[in-house]
């Protein structure tokens, strides 16, 4: 949410988790510009160029004049998640995205980090556009791919759907497994949210409404015996599904300069806004993983400065800051009604360049993290912000 829209003009969510957080406790009046190092993708008609390349909730980057391809061999690497094609508009957004150039040697490949679509039918769709755009796709799920609500009683339990999304991206040529691109090691890693994760102090102060309530994945997912979803089992599970993986990420991490891995979950609680600050101060409950961000660190270990980044999705908060030498990025598309209170749509720039021939060394504007880089967290803070407390006094 912008900071301009006042809160009693923001229409009631459909559902407590599409309640994210609004804008944060500074305004954003000094806007920053920043050089943008990825030139946009080769368009396929100049009617079809935006205006400006903009970053959600923050300014526009000055657009470069494109210079021709070069005759060397180039790499680049665009990141985006959260794409929920469910939503016409959302699948219009991919169907209109540039075609490539498929210049002397050049590559551009696509991170896609989860929640591609709720049904399987429309999930191909997605990502067979998408091959069609991209040299290379890279694929991790998230929680909505794996809802069985629409799919009719095809599945027996997520795990199948699993199962089913993995056999589709193989049929379209989409990577879920670790692969070098270029010089850059691009590692895909599975992973859940358990409770466990979050380790901030709970707001008590107002009636939060209970995760079943709030998280429709309780009742849009179906699971094993054996893997409860009230405790960290679930967790446990999706990340040992990246061990069939070990070998290849270190023929990966010795063939690669840099390296890029990514989930659709949070891997630290710090890439989230606090609990005072969030219309469902619940949230962190059903975001993260601590399997995740001990794997990805162990990963990442005696990478040089800069040489690490990590990308994930889930809570559609856009995010870019590095802690403890990672850089952490979320690139979400969203929801339609989401992009609508961002500045001039808020998908300009997606999907954001993170990569050509080298990390993109500039650490693009976003809201919440902009916040948490100039101010510390105070977890036991319990006191709601303004905007959440109306919020709270208005529907409950």
């Amino acid at each position: 949410m912008t900071p301009h829209l006042p809160v009693p003009s923001r229409p009631a969510p459909r559902h407590l988790l599409d309640a994210g957080a609004p804008p944060s406790p500074q305004q954003h009046h000094r806007r920053r510009r920043r050089r943008r190092l990825c030139p946009p993708r080769a368009r396929a008609s100049a009617a079809s160029s935006p205006s400006s390349s903009v970053r959600c909730c923050a300014a526009a980057a000055p657009q470069p004049t494109v210079a021709a391809a070069p005759a060397a061999t180039r790499t680049r690497v665009f990141v985006v998640s959260d794409l929920h094609t469910d939503y016409p508009e959302n699948m219009d957004w991919v169907r209109r995205l540039e075609v490539g150039a498929r210049d002397a040697g050049g590559v551009d490949a696509l991170v896609v980090a989860g929640d591609v679509a709720e049904t399987r039918d429309n999930f191909a769709r997605t990502m067979e556009a998408l091959r069609d755009r991209f040299e290379a796709v890279f694929y991790v799920p998230g929680n909505h791919d794996l809802w069985l609500r629409r799919e009719g009683g095809r599945y027996m339990d997520s795990l199948e759907k699993l199962t089913a999304l993995l056999d589709a991206c193989s049929e379209l040529g989409v990577d879920t497994g670790p692969r070098t691109i270029g010089d850059l090691g691009i590692i895909p890693l599975f992973s859940w949210y358990h409770k466990s994760f979050d380790k901030e102090k709970d707001v008590n102060s107002v009636r939060v409404p209970s995760l079943e309530m709030a998280c429709k994945d309780f009742h849009a997912c179906q699971w094993p015996s054996d893997l409860g979803s009230d405790d960290e089992a679930l967790a446990v599970y999706f990340d040992k599904l990246n061990d069939k993986n070990n070998d290849a990420i270190e023929e990966v991490k010795k063939n690669s300069k840099q390296i890029l891995t990514f989930s659709h979950f949070v891997p630290r609680q710090e890439l989230c806004p606090e609990k005072r600050m969030l219309y469902y101060p619940n949230l962190p409950k059903v975001i993260g993983s601590d399997f995740l961000e001990r794997r990805l660190r162990a990963i990442h270990s005696n990478r040089e400065d800069g040489a690490a980044c990590h990308v994930f999705g889930h809570t559609h908060f856009c995010w870019d800051s590095v802690v403890d030498e990672i850089r952490y990025i979320q690139a979400p598309l969203a929801y339609p009604r989401e992009r609508k209170r961002r500045m001039n749509g808020g998908e300009g720039w997606l999907p954001f360049c993170v990569y050509r021939d080298g990390f993109n060394p500039d650490i693009y504007p976003a809201i919440w993290s902009d916040y948490y880089n100039k101010n510390s967290r105070e977890p036991e803070n319990t006191q709601l912000a303004p905007w959440v407390a109306k919020y709270f006094r208005k529907y409950y």
